[in-house]
């Protein structure tokens, strides 16, 4: 049933801003964990795949490609911050 992926994508899709906004805020990549970012963008990579793989093109799409986004960017901040951070080493 597409509302269990629906209410699963919409809860991950709330706590990744929130993920985004305390890195940016904190300028740090302390409690993050690069293998769990790759792992999430895989796991929505997949979803993406399976979904035009599987000819089920909806709005449930639009909240894998959200989601990839935002968690996206939460990897760039990782990649500027960690930088920074040995930089300062």
């Amino acid at each position: 049933m597409k509302i269990f992926e629906v209410v699963m994508l919409i809860c991950f899709g709330l706590s990744w801003p929130v993920s985004v906004y305390k890195s940016f805020k904190s300028k740090t990549t302390q409690g993050k964990s690069l293998v769990f970012i790759l792992a999430i963008i895989i796991g929505y990579v997949s979803g993406i795949a399976g979904k035009i793989y599987n000819h089920d093109i909806n709005y449930v799409l639009i909240l894998y490609c959200f989601n990839l986004l935002v968690v996206s960017i939460d990897l760039a901040l990782f990649f500027t911050y960690r930088r920074r951070e040995l930089k300062r080493a």
